[in-house]
């Protein structure tokens, strides 16, 4: 078993506590790990990109002048591609950008991910996090705690609290998600991961 430091939001150690090494201590699988995060940024786009096509913008019903004798080049329409205001050609269409990937391979992923993470000695976890008001003060004061000021952080609770969301929300450099919502975009596009041990332990119940 994998042991790490249990702090309060002090930032003070409360004890050791055991990860599962089939979760938190495996050898991370780069190839499937790599597939996850563009399967996630891939699935972000929205694919609603369009241009028109010169069958689709208006006008040009009839040809600007006639074929021959007039010293212009041949022309059938005002609306062709080489015309300002013409159609587009080879530019985007809408399209579904998503990509698939199999539970085991989504699971073995996010391992991984976490693995990594406690191999790099970013992963933190708290034995509560819970604030008295819903001021950002309160979460920026915990940071400071826990010299994660200057750091990108994904926060990982079990359940969300009323004050706890409201004092993360304004902070650019904080991602606030429940247990059961982790993913590998957000776990390796943050410098730490902060989580609660009850949210460590759920995490554990889903993927072993």
């Amino acid at each position: 078993m994998k042991k790490v430091e249990l702090l309060n939001l002090k930032g003070e150690k409360v004890k050791d506590i055991n990860l599962n090494e089939e979760i938190f201590g495996v050898k991370p699988n780069k190839v499937v790990l790599h597939d996850a995060i563009i399967l996630s940024m891939a699935s972000l786009r929205q694919g609603t990109h369009k241009t028109k096509n010169r069958s689709e913008v208006s006008g040009g019903g009839r040809k600007p002048w006639r074929q021959k004798g007039t010293g212009h080049a041949r022309q059938g329409s005002i609306r062709a591609v080489q015309w300002v205001g013409g159609g587009r050609y080879g530019t985007p269409v809408p399209r579904d950008y998503s990509k698939k990937q199999n539970r085991k391979e989504r699971q073995i992923a996010i391992r991984s991910a976490l693995s990594d993470k406690v191999a790099a000695n970013e992963l933190i976890v708290l034995d509560k996090l819970s604030f008295k008001t819903p001021k950002t003060s309160e979460m920026i004061s915990a940071l400071k705690s826990l010299n994660l000021t200057d750091k990108k952080v994904l926060l990982v609770v079990k359940e969300f609290d009323d004050n706890l969301v409201l004092a993360s929300r304004n902070l650019q450099n904080l991602v606030l998600i429940l247990a059961d919502e982790i993913n590998v975009l957000d776990i390796v596009g943050t410098d730490v991961m902060v989580a609660t041990e009850d949210a460590v332990k759920y995490i554990e119940e889903v993927l072993k």
